[in-house]
This record gives C-alpha cells, sequence and structure tokens, in this order.
C-alpha cells in the first residue's frame, strides 16, 4: 500500500571549516544536536575540519545547519559549511547523538 504521508526523517553529513578545533566545537554540537533530538555523531578530522552526520526531523535538521554554518561554539570561527547526501530516511540508524574520536 502506498504511502503519501509527508518526509518525518532526514540525513545529512556536514563538514566545518574554519577555527573548529580546541574550541569544545564538537561538545557544543552533540548538545545542541541533543536539544533538536536530532542523532548522528561528529568528529574531528586530522585536516582541522569537524565532521559529522545527523538525522532527525526536517525542521531541526534545518535548525542544526543554520547552527553549524553561523554560531557553532563560543570561541570557534566558522569559515564555511558544507552538506552533502541529504535525503530523506525511514529509519534512524544512531541511538543518540555521539562524539566520535
Amino acid at each position: 500500500m502506498a504511502s503519501n504521508k509527508a518526509v518525518t526523517l532526514g540525513t545529512a553529513d556536514f563538514e566545518v571549516f574554519g577555527k573548529v578545533q580546541g574550541v569544545y566545537f564538537r561538545k557544543h554540537t552533540q548538545k545542541k544536536a541533543l536539544e533538536l533530538g536530532l542523532k548522528g555523531w561528529v568528529m574531528n578530522t586530522a585536516q582541522g575540519t569537524v565532521v559529522g552526520q545527523l538525522q532527525g526531523p526536517p525542521k531541526a535538521l534545518q535548525d542544526m545547519k543554520v547552527w553549524l554554518q553561523e554560531v557553532g561554539s563560543p570561541k570557534s570561527r566558522i569559515e564555511k559549511t558544507t552538506f552533502k547526501n541529504e535525503s530523506p530516511i525511514n529509519n534512524y540508524a544512531f541511538k543518540s547523538f555521539e562524539i566520535r574520536h
């Protein structure tokens, strides 16, 4: 039976460039994601960026994308944020939002 219900969950990968390491960016990202009810992960890269994956309702994803582009942690300086692999999903792949090492 086909369903015409609206998309209830989405996913997006992100990468944040700028001064985003050593400024508690991952901790603040986790806190914001959990506040918005998002699941996924965040981690530092060897290139000095922060990458991660978000999963959740479209409105929460949009709020998080704005936060990742314009807010960040108090001492961070975001130069740019990229998003890719954005698509609807049927189920969460993660139980919570974790900081990976």
